[in-house]
């Protein structure tokens, strides 16, 4: 890896992946379960908000791991 931003969107791919899935199985517990928030137990504002803010971390997170899947290679190395 070379030092033309790499690594830096290679963490923003991880942390976007990380951050759908919590996200999204977060929203879906709390639909299948209305009383299990989940991580986002200490947020007040009840179901529509917490539901939200499930909602608004896998937006982040597809944007995240848009931003850095395209420069993102496999090297010969690791083929």
């Amino acid at each position: 890896m070379t030092g033309d931003g790499t690594v830096q969107r290679l963490v923003g791919l991880v942390v976007g992946m990380v951050l759908v899935a919590v996200g999204a199985q977060g929203a879906i517990r709390l639909v299948v379960d209305h009383d299990d928030a989940g991580l986002l137990g200490w947020v007040p504002g009840g179901f529509w908000v917490r539901l939200a803010c499930y909602l608004v971390a896998v937006v982040v997170g597809l944007g995240a791991a848009a931003w850095g899947a395209p420069k993102t290679q496999r090297t010969n190395r690791d083929r």
